[in-house]
């Protein structure tokens, strides 16, 4: 039915029928801020998409309309940039300036975006986006991309438009998920694999604290500034140490608590967090969940203690099911300060759950509490 008005609203506006990208929003199971310390992640394209309609100009002007904000916006190819008072355009924006950046031959096009990825809740309603535009551009020009190639288009606009220095996971997840399977990526080579997530019986429930984050705004840039700090004074010593990754406890008790507490916080996470993705990978090869669900907690609070990127919101959210036998795991998910947290609930449990926290966590925080039950779906597609 979104699909259809979304064809039907571009029809009657510009007078021709639009390409049509569904791109996901994403889970990360675990490995959080492993993806910009060349580490492991382990995510999925989840059921929820931006919706984008497309089609090419004949002149060099993009005209943009976000349906779900009411708002519209045009620019001339030659006018490109950052725009520092609307947010929404630069995920698009940014495409195409990478597209520029490579050469690659233009038009103006049309395009009107329609999204239920909830946005700042960290499921990265931004790749999904990013995502959209770049598959769509490049079926529209013919330029003959790979899926890869797409995917760090997207990731680099959104470091040079949105300002976020992200990692690749999110733009990976949203472009190369499979229905009902996680993928294992390797940050630094970009090799993947698929591994089954059949959790028979079990549910993916977000709990949105309604926090917003912004991640340009938030620690999110200096946590990984502080994760370069940990590396470069332990190359001091060890020159060929390239990333965190590569790194060890001894290392840093040696080279890096000396100097500074909370740098060492910082990488003791990445490092302990590194290890959780392995073995959770052999959990779900080996169907033990409930193992994997352990480790999700002590994700939670590693990112809680010596992260430091959780708050109060996403605090009591996870205190108020982790002594709950029909919750397997839960932990914050995403960037932090703010958006979702990430539950495997026994399914036929998740209903008295949610009746429970929803009036407990609006009563103390003073704000709604939205969920989502997520399922493991088909990354970015043209599917029109």
């Amino acid at each position: 039915m979104q699909v259809e008005k979304l064809k039907k609203d571009f029809c009657e506006l510009f007078g021709v029928e639009p390409l049509i990208i569904r791109s996901p929003g994403r889970v990360n199971i675990i490995g959080e801020h492993t993806d910009y310390n060349d580490g492991f992640v382990l995510p999925a394209a989840i059921n929820k998409a931006a919706y984008l309609a497309i089609s090419l100009r004949t002149d060099d002007e993009i005209h943009l309309i976000a349906q779900n904000l009411n708002e519209k916006y045009s620019i001339k190819i030659d006018d490109l940039k950052p725009d520092k008072l609307v947010n929404w355009p630069n995920y698009i924006l940014g495409v195409v300036d990478q597209f520029s950046k490579r050469g690659l031959p233009l038009k103006g096009f049309n395009a009107i975006l329609n999204s239920d990825v909830p946005m700042g809740a960290g499921v990265s309603s931004s790749a999904a986006v990013e995502c959209a535009t770049a598959f769509g551009l490049n079926e529209l020009l013919n330029t003959n991309l790979s899926r890869l190639e797409l995917v760090n288009i997207a990731q680099k606009a959104e470091h040079e438009y949105a300002g976020v220095l992200c990692g690749i996971m999110d733009q990976f997840a949203s472009a190369m998920g499979k229905k009902d399977q996680v993928m294992k990526i390797d940050c630094r080579s970009l090799d993947f694999e698929y591994v089954p997530f059949n959790l028979n019986g079990i549910k993916i429930l977000l709990l949105n604290t309604n926090v917003k984050h912004t991640l340009a705004l938030s620690a999110y840039n200096t946590r990984r500034t502080e994760c370069k700090q940990a590396i470069e004074w332990i190359q001091e010593f060890i020159p060929q140490i390239s990333t965190l990754r590569d790194v060890n406890i001894e290392m840093l008790n040696m080279y890096v608590l000396p100097k500074n507490a909370v740098v060492y916080n910082r990488a003791k996470f990445i490092i302990e967090e590194l290890n959780r993705v392995e073995n959770a990978c052999q959990d779900l090869k080996n169907d033990d969940v409930k193992s994997l669900g352990k480790k999700m907690f002590e994700t939670h609070d590693g990112l809680k203690n010596l992260y430091e990127v959780s708050c109060k919101e996403l605090d009591f959210l996870i205190d108020s099911v982790k002594n709950k036998t029909e919750v397997i795991g839960a932990r914050m998910m995403g960037g932090g300060f703010g958006g979702c947290t990430i539950n495997l609930v026994k399914e036929e449990k998740l209903e008295e759950l949610i009746n429970q926290i929803k009036p407990a966590y609006e009563e103390k925080m003073n704000l709604p509490l939205s969920y989502l039950i997520a399922t493991i779906e088909n990354g970015t597609e043209i599917i029109y």
